[in-house]
């Protein structure tokens, strides 16, 4: 299988997080971009700031590799407006796919009208822009029963609004990798949760993100029904080797 084409290369630390200086942060998101090009990987998934800058390097280099980026990230608690406003201006940046992570807390808080608004008007603004949504659920603040729910509400305002032709532009996705989880469970995606996704989700595809840090968990993913995997070890993944940490 040429897993490469499922495979969205993501660097998302900021220069506080990963402990290094915003020059640093910049040499990574350059390196990564380019890696993606070489390697023909699906997608670059970056921060906001460098969406310019990575199309700049995607047209330079001829290359059908996407731009992806991340709104409201990582919380997903922000304003919807403040998520409409950030992804605006990623759409002016020419990015190719938009990565929101969905306001999960109040959903958790049964405000779902809240939730089904955000949710509307993100998709809306990315299908009116000709761009790919994704919606991070972050399953790991998430009970089954939630993943099954909150896949299901997405499906359905999608369905509901844009139709089943719109279907295969919008994924629920499951991760951020930023999630603090107690007692070493997974912050990423795993193979129980993205079978609950697959399955609910339907028609809208599904992404893996985070956890799948080798080619035989990428394979299974993809046999499983995932149709894009989100990662930080895609060139260790492409290889057929083992990463021992990262997204």
């Amino acid at each position: 299988m040429n897993i490469n084409q499922y495979l969205d290369s993501t660097y998302l630390k900021t220069a506080e997080q990963a402990g290094i200086s915003e020059e640093e942060t910049k040499e990574k998101v350059v390196e990564l971009v380019n890696e993606a090009i070489e390697n023909e990987f699906k997608l670059a998934m970056i921060r906001p700031k460098f969406v310019a800058m990575a199309r700049e390097m995607v047209k330079a280099a001829n290359s059908s590799t996407l731009v992806g980026t991340v709104i409201g990230f990582h919380e997903g608690t922000y304003e919807t407006e403040e998520k409409l406003k950030e992804a605006q201006k990623a759409i002016e940046d020419d990015v190719d796919e938009l990565d929101y992570v969905v306001n999960y807390t109040a959903f958790k808080e049964e405000k779902i009208n809240l939730v089904k608004a955000e949710v509307f008007k993100g998709t809306k603004l990315a299908l009116d822009n000709n761009k790919v949504a994704k919606w991070i659920i972050e399953i790991a603040a998430l009970t089954n029963d939630e993943i099954i729910a909150l896949t299901q509400l997405i499906r359905d305002v999608v369905i509901d609004n844009f139709g089943e032709e719109n279907a295969d532009k919008v994924f629920v996705k499951s991760s951020t990798g930023f999630y603090k989880t107690e007692g070493g469970k997974p912050n990423g995606a795993t193979f129980e949760a993205m079978e609950l996704i697959v399955e609910h989700a339907k028609p809208l595809p599904a992404k893996a993100a985070g956890g799948v840090r080798n080619y035989e968990d990428a394979v299974k993913m993809v046999e499983l029904g995932v149709t894009r995997i989100g990662t930080s070890s895609a060139k260790v993944i492409s290889e057929g080797g083992t990463a021992k940490g990262g997204y």
